[in-house]
């Protein structure tokens, strides 16, 4: 028992079957009278119980004893030593219930700051949790809303928590992991050794942005997309890495299972950019043998591009150009889709057929008294021009790569826009960040490593 609690294991055991054997003598008795088993009420019954019995043992547990003479003295911060005082109980919530912790208190007569040694040997200094419930509600809370995360507790694990303390216990985790991460990216050196390993055939990176709907306090200054109307939102910068090692039959790129990690946050993009940037490193970009940068055509992905993956194919997603031609087609024949439709054939098939330059002189030659219109076309015209290299499709037919960055645009919907972005939800941009930092790492798989180091 390492000096806790006065039941020998064995007792506690004892007891526990005793409880146990009770209720399943009542259950026994009640289908003999009733003739029938209500198996959901059996099985609710059992779980209730097996809680009150492991709450019981667990309690037993943790009753500290009091310190022997030789260790009722501590070391405080102040420089002073602090001296046992007394033992003091704390109601603490664990995966089989509520519990009474009983430790031992030493207080500094110098600065009269108190310690519990055994809260931080227990993971529970300053929380009213157990770190088995930690765990549950941060789980909860990266998947679905808070409250929605306080219903899950209660029919899966038959705990009842508030919806503030998933809340807080989901954020107070993902801040944890979303500092580790900024700790790593500050000391991430800038030129990396080449890191050993497999080659990796293609590798691709991939980075876009989308709204988080904030409070009011984290827009002040910050101008709305309808002029003269201030921002409801902020901008969650995403980045995926992902391989390819193949194709299929008929020549069109296969990614490579489960090969995607995700990274984001409501930040610039030169932070932004470090982060990517760390993530492609620690999934092989210097053992790529091909590297292939992909997004759509926002200046600020392009000038990470060329500060932190120089010598990459670069690819702007095409469907996301296509888009841009139909914006055209509308302005140009508005409220007249039959000709838009006319109009957008042939500007599609020279983006298509990568012949960007005659695309961009076939603008620039539509006649338009319009003033609007016409600065529209050399808006769009501008466009292909700045990004004709990175829309040569046939030429990345050929090479068997991707052309659209569906998977980024998939994950700006699944890793931010289903838990970030639902009715009703405002966030500040920490607790935002905290959830997507949570959010990232555990689609990445790498929840488990965390949760280990952070036990340890």
């Amino acid at each position: 028992m390492d000096g806790r609690g006065k039941k020998t294991a064995a007792a506690i055991h004892q007891e526990m079957a005793r409880e146990i054997d009770q209720l399943l003598g009542r259950i026994f008795a009640q289908r003999r009278q009733e003739e029938r088993t209500d198996l959901e009420a059996v099985e609710t019954a059992l779980r209730s119980a097996l809680h009150q019995a492991g709450a019981a043992a667990l309690g037993e547990l943790l009753q500290y004893e009091v310190p022997a003479p030789d260790q009722r003295q501590l070391p405080c911060p102040c420089g002073q030593q602090a001296r046992y005082r007394e033992r003091r109980s704390k109601p603490v919530l664990t995966v089989v219930g509520w519990v009474e912790i009983l430790r031992p208190y030493y207080l500094c007569s110098h600065c009269h700051q108190g310690q519990f040694p055994a809260d931080g040997e227990l993971g529970v200094k300053g929380k009213q949790v157990s770190p088995g419930v930690s765990r549950m509600l941060t789980v909860v809370g990266a998947a679905a809303p808070f409250d929605h995360g306080r219903e899950q507790m209660e029919v899966l694990a038959g705990l009842q928590v508030t919806t503030k303390a998933v809340e807080r216990t989901t954020e107070a985790i993902g801040d944890d992991i979303a500092q580790g991460e900024q700790r790593e990216i500050q000391a991430w050196p800038s030129d990396l050794p080449v890191a050993g390993g497999e080659p990796v055939p293609i590798l691709y990176v991939q980075m876009d942005a989308t709204g988080v709907p904030v409070v009011k306090k984290e827009t002040v200054g910050r101008p709305g997309k309808t002029p003269g109307q201030p921002a409801h939102t902020r901008d969650a910068k995403l980045g995926c890495v992902f391989t390819q090692a193949t194709w299929d039959s008929e020549g069109y790129p296969l990614r490579d299972p489960d090969s995607t990690t995700y990274t984001g946050a409501i930040e610039t993009a030169d932070d932004f950019g470090k982060r990517l940037y760390r993530e492609a490193c620690q999934r092989g970009w210097d053992r790529a043998q091909k590297k292939v940068v992909m997004g759509d055509g926002a200046e600020w992905i392009w000038n990470l591009a060329a500060e932190h993956f120089s010598g990459a194919v670069q690819i702007v997603d095409l469907y996301h150009a296509r888009q841009h031609l139909w914006e055209v087609a509308r302005k140009v024949h508005p409220n007249d889709e039959k000709e838009q439709k006319r109009w957008v054939k042939i500007p599609l098939r020279r983006l298509d057929r990568g012949k960007i330059e005659q695309l961009v002189v076939s603008l620039r030659a539509l006649d338009t008294g319009n003033l609007e219109v016409a600065e529209k076309i050399r808006t769009e015209a501008n466009y292909f021009e700045r990004n004709a290299e990175r829309m040569r499709y046939p030429k990345f037919r050929r090479q068997h790569l991707f052309a659209g960055s569906g998977v980024i645009e998939a994950g700006c919907k699944t890793v931010i826009g289903s838990r970030l972005k639902q009715s009703g939800m405002f966030w500040t941009v920490r607790a935002a960040n905290a959830v997507l930092a949570l959010r990232c790492c555990q689609i990445n798989g790498r929840f488990e490593d965390y949760w280990e180091a952070r036990c340890a």
